[in-house]
């Protein structure tokens, strides 16, 4: 249970729909206790009743007995029904206020762990596959429900009974009631055994449903690639050979149900015999009434299902312990950049680099050595550098998706650090070397960044991304939906989607990463005609492994080795031949090929 404290806050929160619950579980069990009291008196007044019709020899007063059994129990059977309705009615709102409870938490779950989501680093992303964590979000959250509801409800329903029950049959004969419950420590002992079982198949279960679902997630995610190879048989294969595995643990945890529903039911039968022998007995002896038997014999009956219900109960808090000690795990995930500061600041668009270095922490791979640079507000900069010189790795720090592992970096001379992080990613346009586009409509797609944007604005952008007649001559226009992570349209769309969405943003910080590696050659030359006019009153970053002699940079900086090798304009560093002019006459060799 001590995965399960996580869950203590939920019920506090929701303390009285749970109070409200025990009271409506208190009386719907109340009322079924009444019940075989009813039942008892039925049987002894009829024995009394057929006692005195034998003894009686008058055949009006026979009549009047008869008359009178007959009204007794009609009364009888009112009354029974009546507390059956009350019954029923607090059942109901049993069932109103402690499942509703389970799905307000199932709820406030889901979103706390999305919301957990959002606050974890890339390299959260890069060592959990999208299926885990699709998983315990669903699936494991799923099975938490199920305990704060059903299993709750239903420990509820079995403490109560026992009490009222048990708390009856002591009162009515304590020697019948001892003998009843003499299967019960048998049953605790068994109850006991087989849950560490159930805990650790319940384990194993929910750690291959995960893997089931990261499968299906990247097998769907990467179908072109499946199908340009023709392996569909083999993907299907690794499918199915852990589909067998899940259902061989799922069957394991199932055989062990099996054994246990039935051992219960035969301890519960055991007290039924033992009822009907001992009260035998106690009949003859004079000690209790044969009504007081069939009364036994309900309340026995009154205790199976709840003492039946008990190794499914288990059964269910034992799995959502499991789930739970998964959800926790994420939960309990520090993000590794945090956002102390509450401080928002306007920013104008000075950047400073000092001896900044860096190291991915998921793989050791050094990606930046002592790099030192300064921007200042509205220039136009490049960054450039053959792949794997940790281009992008400076665009990564400068929105902190990492923190540097030494050195600062400072914005208007505030050290990013300080800066509130949401304060600050809304003061910088981004485009991805990597580009995603959601599974949503052009539009919505281009106005991330403000959802209420009207058309005529979305289309202004799309004309400085070069892509407006393009989306015109789609069915839908702008309303046309791009299927997930844009599937339906080509690199170079998606690029210059990725760019209008970046625009209208006009944040006074923009970083565009090899943004234009998808376009053709007249296409790139209207982007970056137009992205002199947009970027004029904007610090812009351009990253990049080409050279655009159509854009003029203030300042280039060339990346060798993982450190800053030049620093210049383009006339400087092609007097300097250095990196900068080597790429230069390998990328003009290539264009004239």
């Amino acid at each position: 249970m001590r995965h399960l404290k996580a869950l203590n806050k939920y019920f506090i929160k929701y303390k009285w729909l749970l109070l409200l619950g025990v009271l409506f579980v208190t009386l719907t069990n109340v009322f079924s206790v009444i019940q075989p009291r009813y039942i008892r008196e039925a049987i002894d007044f009829a024995f009394q009743k057929k006692q005195e019709y034998d003894a009686q020899l008058n055949v009006e007063a026979k009549d009047t007995i008869v008359n009178t059994l007959t009204r007794g129990l009609l009364f009888i059977v009112l009354y029974y029904v009546g507390f059956t309705v009350l019954r029923g009615l607090f059942m109901f709102l049993m069932r109103q206020t402690i499942i509703v409870m389970s799905r307000h938490v199932e709820y406030d779950q889901k979103n706390e762990l999305y919301a957990h989501y959002q606050k974890l680093t890339p390299a959260f992303y890069k060592k959990n596959n999208t299926g885990d964590l699709m998983s315990r979000v669903a699936e494991d959250v799923g099975r938490v429900r199920q305990y704060v509801g059903p299993a709750v409800m239903y420990f509820l329903n079995l403490v109560v009974t026992f009490i009222l029950v048990i708390g009856v049959m002591i009162h009515i004969s304590p020697t019948l009631t001892l003998y009843v419950l003499l299967p019960l420590p048998i049953l605790s002992i068994s109850i006991y055994y087989v849950n560490n079982i159930i805990q650790k198949k319940s384990e194993l279960i929910q750690a291959q449903l995960s893997n089931l679902t990261s499968i299906a997630q990247e097998t769907f995610s990467g179908i072109r690639v499946i199908k340009a190879y023709a392996q569909e048989k083999n993907t299907e294969n690794y499918f199915e050979e852990n589909c067998e595995e899940y259902k061989n643990r799922s069957l394991s945890l199932s055989k062990v149900d099996a054994m246990f529903q039935p051992l219960m039911i035969l301890l519960i039968g055991l007290s039924t015999l033992i009822t009907i022998l001992v009260g035998g007995i106690e009949v003859m002896h004079g000690n209790i009434t044969p009504g007081n038997v069939a009364e036994f014999m309900i309340y026995v009956n009154m205790l199976t299902w709840p003492v039946t219900s008990l190794g499914w109960v288990a059964s269910i808090i034992q799995r959502a312990a499991a789930s739970q000690k998964r959800i926790n795990e994420f939960l309990d995930t520090k993000p590794d950049i945090e956002t102390p500061f509450k401080t928002n600041y306007s920013i104008n668009g000075n950047i400073t680099f000092k001896n900044v270095s860096f190291t991915y922490p998921d793989t050791g791979v050094e990606a930046l050595k002592n790099i030192s640079f300064e921007i200042r507000s509205g220039e136009k900069i490049a960054i450039i550098g053959r792949t794997g010189s940790g281009k992008t790795t400076i665009a990564d720090l400068l929105v902190r998706m990492y923190d540097p592992t030494e050195g600062e970096i400072y914005i208007d001379d505030i050290e990013l650090k300080k800066y509130n992080l949401e304060n600050m990613r809304s003061q910088v346009s981004y485009v991805p070397q990597d580009v995603f586009l959601f599974g949503d409509s052009i539009k919505n797609n281009i106005a991330f960044s403000n959802t209420s944007t009207s058309l005529e604005t979305v289309k202004q952008y799309a004309q400085f991304a070069s892509i407006d007649e393009e989306i015109e001559q789609f069915k839908d226009q702008y309303e046309t939906i791009v299927g997930e992570r844009g599937v339906t349209l080509s690199g170079g769309q998606k690029q210059r989607i990725s760019i209008a969405r970046a625009f209208l943003k006009n944040a006074p910080i923009i970083i565009l990463d090899d943004c234009l590696s998808a376009v053709d050659a007249n296409t790139e030359k209207s982007i970056l005609a137009n992205m002199r006019n947009y970027l004029q009153n904007k610090t812009a970053i351009i990253i990049t492994h080409r050279i655009f002699s159509l854009l003029e940079f203030d300042k280039i900086i060339v990346l060798d080795g993982h450190s800053v090798a030049e620093i210049g304009t383009h006339r400087e560093l092609m007097e300097h031949r250095g990196v900068y002019y080597d790429i230069f006459e390998t990328q003009q060799a290539e264009e004239s090929a």
